[in-house]
């Protein structure tokens, strides 16, 4: 078995499989993109579009069409910068951080009972890995 084929061919499904459970909860469908912005907005606080771009490694243009959806949506607010009038920091509305609290605890609860359910080796073998998912997701970052 190819370790890289099979990895690459279970992340979709399982990310999937996550997506599904906050479906199933009747929460609102957002892109994972704006879930991911949004999450780098609460862990970091106020960031400019430029800082959100660079801190998920998205173009400038992109996190500008984000932005626009996510403001006319209520889950993003431009605030101009004290400072430099020229710049916006942008802000997750309470609204925002409300649902992604309740996504993070509806996937968390999801992944706990799927957790239960396996053998207790295949259990402790993923707790193990996990270390080693997040070396793996730098290595990936810093060779993109």
């Amino acid at each position: 078995m190819d370790t890289a084929t099979e990895f690459g061919r279970l992340i979709g499904p399982l990310r999937r499989a996550v997506l599904r459970t906050r479906r199933a909860a009747e929460l609102p469908d957002l892109p994972e993109a704006q879930i991911e912005l949004l999450r780098a907005l609460a862990e970091a606080g106020p960031l400019s579009p430029r800082q959100a771009a660079h801190r998920l490694r998205l173009a400038p243009s992109t996190i500008s069409n984000l932005v626009r959806t996510m403001t006319a949506a209520g889950l993003v607010e431009r605030k101009p910068s004290a400072t430099d009038l020229r710049t916006v920091h942008l802000i997750a509305t309470p609204t925002a951080l409300e649902m992604l609290h309740t996504y993070d605890r509806t996937s968390t609860a999801a992944l706990h009972r799927a957790l239960a359910n396996l053998a207790p080796d295949n259990r402790e073998a993923i707790e193990r890995a996990l270390p080693a998912l997040g070396e793996l997701l730098t290595a990936l970052e810093a060779d993109s």
